[in-house]
């Protein structure tokens, strides 16, 4: 049996998903979780040879919990297909990356190929990844942006990035700069919608 650790917010889908795994003959859901911080503690306590992520979670979000769990082997199942989530996956060590439209059968598939060492990615998302390239922004400027988007004020944003305010501007334009944004609103819209943020 494949044992499966199952994570996602929402009770109702984290439900449908375990009773249509519970079909499959060789794949037991051993735990469900609701939040991204529970899901270290959980590995430890049932030790499951799939874990199957959502990567929007309370407290921890899928992306964050993969890369916390390197040599696991993780699918992730999303609704969104951004191409900065994919590479961000990869780059943590995620075997599987399937849309949450897919069939119950192509995600059992993904669970028996992971567990077996190979990979399962999802065609489309894998070619928009590859089309969108790479993330053009250093740690320094995404971080920033993401203070921004909170709706941090320029001077909160260089205390909590320990920088002055004037080297904290100079992030936020050299971001903008590189997106071809006009602003800083149309920065932060264009990196998430990317999956950079």
């Amino acid at each position: 049996m494949i044992k499966v650790l199952l994570a996602d917010d929402e009770h109702l889908i984290r439900e449908a998903l375990a009773t249509l795994l519970g079909l499959e003959p060789d794949i037991e859901v051993v735990t469900q979780v609701g939040r991204g911080d529970q899901v270290v503690t959980a590995v430890r306590a049932h030790r499951p040879d799939v874990i199957v992520l959502d990567i929007e979670m309370p407290g921890m979000d899928g992306l964050s919990v993969a890369e916390a769990l390197p040599g696991q082997a993780i699918v992730i199942l999303t609704s969104f297909g951004r191409p900065g989530y994919l590479r961000r996956a990869l780059a943590a060590g995620v075997r599987g990356f399937i849309p949450k439209d897919a069939s119950g059968s192509e995600l059992a598939a993904a669970i028996r190929k992971v567990r077996d060492g190979g990979r399962y990615l999802d065609p489309e998302m894998a070619a928009s990844a590859m089309m969108a390239g790479e993330n053009p922004l250093t740690d320094r400027e995404r971080r920033a942006l993401e203070l921004a988007a909170a709706g941090s004020p320029v001077s909160e944003i260089a205390a909590a990035m320990h920088l002055t305010e004037g080297t904290v501007r100079n992030y936020l334009s050299s971001a903008i700069t590189k997106l071809g944004a006009s602003n800083r609103i149309t920065a932060i819209r264009m990196a998430r919608d990317m999956g950079w943020l």
